[in-house]
């Protein structure tokens, strides 16, 4: 397996470089997590890293990657079907009585 040198920006990480696993397209996973163990016992705290374009990349090489530090936590992804209903309606149609 292939491994690449990728820097980490912001968060605890911030300034590290470590070797991330490429995947089967040559890139690095759109995010990286690191599981923090408690000192405590207690459960363990897991940061949470989103993968960015490093800049632009020099003529006839692949672009490059960083992580960025995401304190949020990365949002839970959606299947977006083509047949999916929108969640709500929204505001001012026609068939809204008070638009």
């Amino acid at each position: 397996m292939k491994s690449e040198d990728t820097p980490f920006e912001g968060g605890p990480m911030d300034g590290r470089v470590l070797p991330v696993l490429l995947g089967i397209t040559g890139h690095p996973p759109k995010t990286y997590r690191i599981p923090v163990p408690d000192p405590d016992g207690g459960p363990d705290t897991v940061l949470v890293y989103r993968r960015v374009p490093r800049g632009p990349g020099r003529v006839g090489l692949s672009n490059r990657w960083k992580y960025e530090y995401a304190p949020e936590g990365v949002p839970p992804r959606r299947l977006n079907w083509p047949w999916s209903k929108p969640d709500a309606t929204p505001p001012g149609k026609p068939d809204d009585a008070d638009g």
